[in-house]
């Protein structure tokens, strides 16, 4: 079988936007550096679960983080308690980078694009709803969320196939896996903890966290149909449109000659989708480890990587596997397959920086002092009012601090104690930090998630958010709408 090796690759990263993300976040992290020269140092007690204890906050005497440690942080990170996190996302994304490119280069890309815009040409709205769906529930039910990142570059292959643009294929695959976490149901990590913490029955209130899936769902489903239908009917109306072009006859060439030689194509193509399957299994175990409740919390904790550790191996052998079904192999494998990692590794220094703001922020010991500021500065709210201003700490915080369980494990003994005074319920409490954790999980440049989807996919950040903010706001404004129902109604 042909092989394309010497064709130009559709996995590329723009040069620019990478640079401007960089510089931003270097930007970013000194701002951090600040911060801990101005910001009193400060700190919570915390029990035996590492909980915070509510009213146990000091401030700490002792010098203040010298500021050279800043420049510092990118190599002390790897000896901190979030190594283990930091290498495990830049393995994944590094054998994401190297098995795509297999999957291109031998033409199974080329091949599932041609089957779905075959069976799909009439009802490709219908497959843009269903895959919308299935994504939002792997966020809503699962809890994936990093693991999306495998998704991007074959949605917006299949967007591009069906006549859309790549913009499309993000939201199709990340965006509504973010918003699928936002709009959580069963998510072991915002809902399961969250619930805990707050002493109520484990996925308790289900009804009306089925209603803000329903919310989140239309809004979201409706910005991408109207986004596709857009795009078709002019092309030229895209943010992407240029840089979409060289894909689009890529993959329309490949579809014909693809289906041409089906037999080992389909071959391939199954054997990497009953690998792909096993994901499904991982995730599975890991929702039922996280819901034992005799089971021990650092076995919860090692389970909670499951599912990313799994799509991760998954994805790579089943790549590997239809690379050779395909007819790559040996040191034509082998290459092709550095060759898309070395693509894939001027993500790694992005990543780097991420984890370098929130390290600095611990290390200057300073998030409790900002964390402190604002519950005193939220004791004399309206119910209503004390509710957004949660969502507003979360999304704030969000910044900062990516993980949905960490945010959970920092704020929640605070604001729960507060929530009794102000006639707060607690299950509101649930929802307003559920929404305010997952909309900005792709919001801002300190999510390396996002960083990586827009590289893969060639989109500017600064394009990302012109083509996303109106979807942002209206999900703020949604989210608004049911915090002020959930207070109405006592949930």
């Amino acid at each position: 079988m042909k092989q394309t090796e010497g064709a130009q690759s559709t996995l590329k990263l723009n040069r620019k936007t990478m640079l401007f993300i960089a510089a931003l976040l270097l930007g970013i992290l000194l701002l951090a550096g600040v911060l801990t020269q101005i910001v009193p140092r400060g700190a919570y007690q915390t029990d035996a679960q590492g909980a915070i204890i509510n009213g146990s906050y000091a401030r700490l005497a002792g010098e203040r983080l010298p500021f050279w440690r800043v420049f510092t942080a990118p190599f002390e990170i790897f000896l901190s308690g979030d190594a283990f996190t930091g290498v495990a996302i830049l393995l994944f994304i590094l054998l994401v980078g190297g098995t795509f490119l297999i999957l291109e280069r031998t033409r199974v890309i080329s091949y599932l694009m041609a089957v779905i815009v075959k069976r799909f040409s009439k009802r490709k709205y219908l497959l843009l709803c269903v895959m919308s769906l299935v994504c939002m529930l792997l966020g809503s039910v699962v809890g994936i969320f990093e693991e999306s990142v495998t998704l991007v570059p074959l949605a917006a292959a299949i967007a591009l196939a069906l006549g859309w643009d790549s913009l499309t294929g993000l939201g199709l695959s990340l965006v509504c896996v973010a918003m699928g976490y936002s709009a959580a149901t069963f998510n072991p990590f915002n809902v399961g903890i969250v619930q805990s913490m707050a002493g109520l029955p484990l996925f308790s209130g289900l009804g009306f966290r089925l209603l803000v899936f329903a919310g989140f769902y239309a809004v979201t489903v409706s910005f991408l149909l109207l986004h596709a239908k857009r795009v078709e009917k002019n092309p030229r109306a895209s943010l992407t449109y240029e840089s979409d072009q060289a894909l689009r006859v890529r993959f329309a060439g490949g579809a014909e000659e693809g289906l041409a030689e089906s037999g080992a194509l389909a071959r391939a193509a199954k054997t990497f989708a009953g690998c792909i399957s096993g994901v499904l299994l991982c995730a599975a175990l890991s929702f039922a480890v996280q819901m034992l409740p005799a089971v021990p919390g650092v076995i919860k904790s090692l389970a909670g990587y499951l599912p990313m550790a799994g799509m991760a191996l998954l994805f790579a052998l089943g790549g590997i596997l239809a690379g050779r079904r395909a007819g790559l192999r040996g040191r034509a494998l082998a290459g092709t397959f550095w060759q898309g990692v070395k693509t894939v590794l001027p993500i790694a220094p992005l990543i780097i920086f991420v984890m370098s703001i929130t390290y600095i922020l611990k290390q200057g010991r300073i998030i409790d002092t900002i964390l402190h500021a604002c519950y005193e500065n939220v004791k004399g709210f309206s119910p209503f009012a004390a509710l957004m201003a949660i969502l507003a700490l979360v999304v704030a915080l969000e910044f900062f601090i990516g993980s949905g369980s960490a945010k959970a494990f920092l704020i929640m003994p605070i604001l729960l104690p507060l929530a009794d005074m102000l006639a707060v319920t607690r299950q509101s409490v649930t929802i307003a930090f559920s929404l305010g954790d997952g909309i900005c999980n792709i919001l801002y440049p300190t999510s390396g998630v996002m960083i990586i989807a827009i590289g893969l996919i060639d989109v500017s950040y600064g394009k990302f958010l012109r083509w996303s903010w109106k979807l942002f706001l209206a999900l703020f404004a949604l989210s608004a709408a049911l915090l002020w129902l959930a207070q109405r109604i006592g949930y």
